[in-house]
């Protein structure tokens, strides 16, 4: 089988592998050859795979997954880091990417927080004025 492993910037991962693991929101699931046509979303997490005795591993913030005819294995995710220790990219690139994650989805709530506050006051505007005059 073929992986290619692709943030927006570069192609982290691409080479033979014998079998694969990821995981998504319903927990870690296997690859092997000759797999059916296959898409999953990504949860944060290690990816690993073995070639012969070699195992490989690759940390991903989020990403998506699809096996395609031919034994081809393609994940696009926003940032991936390869290591060769796995308690280092479990301990430090996970906890980043997680801590990452909490900001962004902080900074989205005050984003449609701020959205929500215009749009009331737009709204308030657009009443008859309590005169009976026209719209303000």
């Amino acid at each position: 089988m073929r992986v290619r492993i692709v943030t927006p910037l570069s192609v982290v991962v691409d080479q033979d592998i014998d079998s694969l693991r990821a995981e998504d929101a319903s927990g870690s699931f296997g690859i092997l050859p000759g797999h059916a046509p296959f898409l999953s979303a990504l949860a944060i997490s290690i990816v690993s795979w073995r070639k012969g005795e070699t195992e490989g591993f690759c940390a991903l913030r989020g990403g998506v997954l699809t096996v395609s005819g031919g034994d081809s294995i393609a994940i696009a995710t926003r940032e991936a880091v390869i290591g060769t220790d796995l308690a280092t990219l479990d301990r430090e690139v996970l906890a980043r990417f997680r801590a990452d994650i909490d900001v962004e989805r902080t900074e989205h709530v005050e984003g449609m927080r701020l959205q929500l506050n215009a749009l009331r006051h737009m709204i308030s505007r657009l009443q008859p004025r309590p005169d009976g005059g026209e719209f303000r």
